[in-house]
C-alpha cells in the first residue's frame, strides 16, 4: 500500500483521524478527509486517488454519489459503517463492508484486498 493515495470520507473527527492515522502508518497519502459529500467530491476531482475508504452515512447524506464517481474512475473502495450490508442500496452489496468498530488489522487487510482485486 506505500505510496497509495487514499481518499478518506468520514464525518466523525475521532474516526477519521483514527483511519489517517492507519493509512499513514502504512505509508499511504490520505487524501482528505472530507467530512460531507460535496467535499468528497471536490477532493476526487482535484486529486488523484488510488482507492478510497467511505462512511455510508455522512452528515445526514448517503455517500452513494462519491461511490458512483469512483465506481466511473474504475477506482476501488470499501465501506467503513456502523450500517449492516442490509442497509445498503442493493447496487452497492457487493462491496467490503468494514463493521464499525473494526481493527488496524482488519482496516488494513481488507483495503489491500480492494485494492488488490480492483487492479486485477
Amino acid at each position: 500500500m506505500k505510496g497509495l493515495r487514499i481518499l478518506v470520507v468520514e464525518d466523525q473527527a475521532p474516526i477519521a483521524l483514527q483511519l489517517e492515522d492507519m493509512l499513514i502508518e502504512s505509508e499511504c497519502e490520505v487524501v482528505g478527509p472530507a467530512s460531507r459529500v460535496g467535499q468528497a467530491l471536490r477532493l476526487l476531482n482535484e486529486h488523484p486517488v488510488d482507492a478510497a475508504v467511505l462512511d455510508l452515512n455522512i452528515a445526514g447524506e448517503l455517500v452513494y454519489p462519491v461511490a458512483d464517481a469512483l465506481d466511473a474512475r474504475g477506482l476501488p473502495y470499501v465501506f467503513a459503517t456502523g450500517y449492516s450490508r442490509s442497509d445498503l442500496a442493493a447496487p452497492y452489496r457487493s462491496r467490503r463492508i468494514l463493521q464499525k468498530p473494526f481493527s488496524r488489522r482488519v482496516f488494513m487487510d481488507a483495503m489491500c484486498e480492494t485494492i488488490r482485486q480492483g487492479s486485477s
